[in-house]
C-alpha cells in the first residue's frame, strides 16, 4: 500500500516516528505532563493535610511546586469546597482553606454523589457489592456489624434523622454528623 505513515506504529516510543520532537518548546524544555482533576484534587488535600492550620491558597501553590498557577489552585480548591472535602473561612479579601476529609474520604463523596445521582438506589448498591472481592466484602461486613451495635455519640440529627435525610437503615460507619 506504501504511502506516507500517520503518527507511531504501535509501541513505538519515538518522537522522530510521531513528528514530536523533545525540543519543540525550546532548548531543553519539555511540555509538562498534564494532570488529571483527581490527581490536582489529592495533591492538595495532601498538602492541606500537611498545614498546622487554615492556609491560604498561595501557601498551597507553594507546597505544590509552583507549577500550577494560582488560578488553577482555587479552582480545585472551590470545587474541592463544594464537595465538602475542604472548608474555608474569610481572612481579609481572602480565604484560608482546611481539609474537611482525606483522600479515602474524598473518594467516599464522589461514590455517595454517584448514588445519589441513581433513581434505583437499590440496583447500583447490589450490583456494586456483588463486584467486590471477598476482601472488600468482608470489610464491608464488619464495618456494617459494627454500625448495627448502634450510632456513634452525635450521629443523629435533633429531628432523629442523619443530615435531616429520612432513616434509611444503620449510619454509616465513622460518622460523626454535621457538615
Amino acid at each position: 500500500m506504501g504511502g506516507k505513515s500517520f503518527g507511531r506504529a504501535l509501541g513505538d516510543p519515538s518522537p522522530e516516528r510521531s513528528g514530536r520532537h523533545r525540543d519543540a518548546f525550546g532548548p531543553g524544555q519539555e511540555r509538562a505532563r498534564r494532570r488529571g482533576q483527581g490527581e490536582l484534587e489529592a495533591q492538595v488535600l495532601a498538602a492541606l493535610h500537611h498545614a498546622a492550620g487554615p492556609v491560604s491558597a498561595a501557601w498551597v501553590q507553594e507546597r505544590l511546586g509552583g507549577d500550577l498557577a494560582y488560578t488553577t489552585v482555587m479552582t480545585i480548591l472551590s470545587r474541592l469546597h463544594a464537595k465538602k472535602a475542604v472548608t474555608r473561612e474569610r481572612s481579609g479579601r481572602a480565604y484560608l482553606w482546611t481539609p474537611a476529609a482525606d483522600e479515602a474520604g474524598l473518594a467516599a463523596l464522589r461514590m455517595r454523589r454517584v448514588l445519589d445521582g441513581e433513581p434505583d438506589r437499590d440496583a447500583v448498591l447490589t450490583s456494586f457489592v456483588s463486584a467486590l472481592s471477598a476482601h472488600d466484602e468482608q470489610v464491608l461486613r464488619d464495618l456494617l456489624g459494627g454500625a448495627a451495635d448502634g450510632p456513634p455519640e452525635g450521629a443523629d440529627g435533633a429531628d432523629g434523622t442523619r443530615e435531616g435525610r429520612p432513616d434509611t437503615g444503620p449510619p454509616r460507619p465513622g460518622h460523626t454528623g454535621g457538615h
